[in-house]
């Protein structure tokens, strides 16, 4: 599920997740870029059906997330598994089948540890939808490129080339009320529910690639990020200053702060622990539903973009 989110940068209203329930078509996909001579390279398809070069991209699938089906397109159309990095301007623009939204996002080509990869596509077997996966020099890909718009899309990415470092701050998922819980208070469960949303925010963290998972100690919190952690190998790290019983604002702020690293990392924490957070980025408190992430891109420590994305167990998009 999606919801419209801000560019901090310049300030702008960047639609990474939330689609409405319309006619249009919904796609999605990556401007993945590496370094190379000419100031670096940017990878390219060629669909032999429309003679065309354009971005890796695809439809969504049914109940799928916008952010998935980037990263499963991606993958489909070139054999490379990327990570989401800082989100890109929506294309919206009419084809004889009706108006299309393609949401775009920065890509890196996986080679950590958890996506043994390569960034070579000089083994690519051609097929009837793509017959031609080629790194192109950005200098050169202006000219390659068959569409205005995916020029204008190339030149935005362009505009902030230099990686970013991603946090995923998550709040837990639906568990058991206060009123209706006689044990601990950190022993509070998920409900069905909740887990069913755990389950659903696992593949939100593996499309931005997250290698290090961070979390209260509370069961509800770890419980949150379980599936996701379980599923790639990743050992969950408690950490107290992010519980509502060992939270303090000023330690919070710096522990999350610390937390950031070349590679992206999720923490899992409360709604009452929330504000120091988001304040160790200098953002207000994002308010964030149960179950609900807010993925913050930073340069330098620097939000240059935030996005909010709210997995709903049925996968269809929750309208906000």
């Amino acid at each position: 599920m999606i919801r419209q989110t801000r560019g901090v940068a310049r300030g702008r209203t960047t639609e990474s997740l939330v689609v409405r329930r319309t006619t249009e078509i919904v796609a999605a996909g990556a401007i993945v870029f590496r370094p190379g001579s000419k100031g670096g390279e940017v990878l390219l398809v060629h669909r032999p059906k429309y003679d065309d070069w354009s971005f890796p991209k695809g439809k969504r699938d049914r109940g799928e997330l916008t952010v998935t089906a980037a990263v499963r397109e991606v993958e489909e159309e070139t054999g490379l598994r990327i990570r989401l990095a800082r989100p890109l301007a929506t294309q919206r623009y009419a084809t004889s089948k009706g108006m299309k939204q393609v949401f775009y996002w920065i890509g890196r080509v996986r080679t950590d540890a958890l996506a043994p990869n390569t960034v070579d596509v000089a083994d690519y077997v051609p097929n009837a939808e793509i017959d031609q996966v080629r790194w192109v020099p950005v200098t050169e890909a202006v000219d390659l490129l068959s569409y205005s718009y995916d020029r204008d899309t190339l030149a935005e990415a362009l505009e902030q080339p230099k990686r970013t470092e991603t946090v995923v701050i998550v709040r837990h998922a639906l568990s058991r009320a206060r009123s209706r819980w006689r044990g601990e208070d950190t022993l509070r469960p998920l409900l069905a529910t909740g887990r069913a949303q755990a389950a659903h925010l696992a593949p939100v963290l593996a499309a931005y690639g997250v290698a290090r998972v961070v979390s209260s100690p509370s069961v509800r919190c770890v419980d949150t990020v379980a599936p996701y952690a379980g599923t790639v190998g990743l050992t969950i790290e408690p950490e107290p200053l992010l519980s509502e019983e060992g939270t303090s604002p000023k330690a919070t702020r710096e522990r999350t702060r610390t937390a950031v690293g070349e590679q992206p990392v999720a923490l899992c924490t409360h709604r009452p622990v929330m504000p120091a957070v988001a304040a160790a980025f200098g953002l207000a408190d994002p308010d964030l539903d149960k179950g609900e992430v807010l993925i913050v891109h930073l340069r330098k420590g620097v939000p240059v973009a935030v996005e909010r994305h709210l997995p709903t167990p049925t996968g269809h998009p929750a309208v906000h």
